[in-house]
């Protein structure tokens, strides 16, 4: 039974796109050749699998739904310990006591070419433009909590989107590699056909809009609802935010900047407490001109600033209303949004205003 598994070119083995037959384009009933790497439907006498075996000599085949082996075209099951290794890349799986140590220390893994890789910090191929995507997704699979659920769960029978979100985590993750990088590929079709094409791998879209609609998304399919922790997005990310406005009255007409702009504690005004996954910070307008002695200097501010917002006393003046916000609970993990595109009628502006914060112990207190 093992006359040609020596045959086997793991080098040519790449399980990170779609499982379709190259030939019919089906995802059913669909094998991997283990000598070249394609993908070809069905084992029969008039399949895909059967031909390629035939024209090719290629003889050893896995079946990438049960992760069985077979001989084609003699038709024959084979079931031996080497080709472990393989089913794990296909379908890599973690115990709770591997998840438990993932954040103790960096460990190094060694791929085929023993070239050496950390799992969990590993890259994710840019196929043309979905670099969008990436730093999201390499973003939330290092939130501990978010990144344990979906390496130990079983998914079955929920969405494509979250199987395959699934099983990207666990192929960053994956300590036994082929290769020290991952393809999102899988992942990237389902978010296209998920979101009616909104979000595509061949157009550029802002990363934020993704993050929004992705983890929507992800929380309605887990069985998520409108109740706070009802799934482990809003576990994770939600917090709430108590927001209070009142219309601009005459003696705010003369105002001349935010800072001047207070509640009147005469007229009436309204107060909403709302939940988020996460908070907008908005930039402030970078200079028109360059400063003289410094030519190339970029303006520069700290969180702590632009955090002002939400002191619930920072009075800002948008769509004709005063607002002023106030967290009134702290999510698990917090997302910031900085603001930095605006359009105007030619085309969009990019603010570029750096940043300035604390890697570490961020002080929260005058927001909440």
């Amino acid at each position: 039974s093992d006359l040609y598994l020596d045959t086997i070119d793991r080098h040519m083995l790449d399980f990170d796109f779609e499982k379709v037959c190259s030939v019919s384009m089906s995802n059913l009933n669909v094998y991997a050749c283990l000598v070249c790497g394609k993908f070809f439907q069905g084992r029969g006498k008039t399949s895909h699998a059967y031909f390629h075996s035939m024209h090719k000599d290629h003889h050893v085949f896995l079946n990438l739904h049960t992760k069985l082996v077979y001989v084609l075209p003699d038709g024959y099951q084979v079931d031996d310990p080497s080709l472990d290794d393989i089913k794990y890349v296909l379908n890599p799986t973690l115990t709770r006591e591997q998840v438990a140590g993932l954040d103790k220390g960096s460990t190094v893994s060694y791929d085929l070419n023993n070239k050496k890789y950390i799992p969990g910090f590993v890259g994710l191929n840019n196929i043309k433009a979905n670099d969008y995507v990436n730093v999201v997704i390499q973003a939330l699979v290092h939130i501990p909590s978010f990144r344990n659920f979906f390496i130990l769960n079983d998914f079955e029978g929920k969405s494509q989107l979250v199987v395959r979100f699934g099983t990207l985590v666990r192929k960053m993750w994956n300590p036994k590699a082929y290769k020290g990088q991952v393809s999102p590929h899988e992942l990237l079709q389902e978010i296209s056909s998920a979101s009616g094409k909104k979000f595509r791998l061949t157009e550029q879209s802002n990363p934020i809009d993704f993050l929004s609609w992705f983890l929507n998304t992800l929380h309605r399919d887990l069985g998520g609802s409108k109740k706070p922790n009802s799934s482990i997005v809003y576990q994770t990310f939600q917090g709430m935010v108590q927001v209070e406005s009142q219309e601009i009255g005459p003696n705010d007409a003369d105002a001349e900047s935010e800072q001047t702009l207070i509640f009147d504690q005469d007229r009436p005004m309204s107060k909403v407490v709302s939940p988020f996954l996460f908070l907008a910070l908005d930039l402030p307008p970078a200079p028109l001109y360059q400063d003289e002695k410094e030519v190339n200097i970029i303006p520069q501010v700290p969180l702590t600033t632009i955090l002002h917002k939400y002191d619930g006393k920072t009075v800002q003046e948008l769509n004709g209303q005063k607002k002023r916000y106030l967290i009134t609970t702290l999510p698990r993990y917090l997302i910031f949004h900085v603001k930095r595109f605006s359009k105007n009628n030619w085309t969009d502006e990019k603010n570029p205003t750096i940043v300035n914060f604390p890697i570490k112990n961020i002080n929260l207190a005058n927001c909440k």
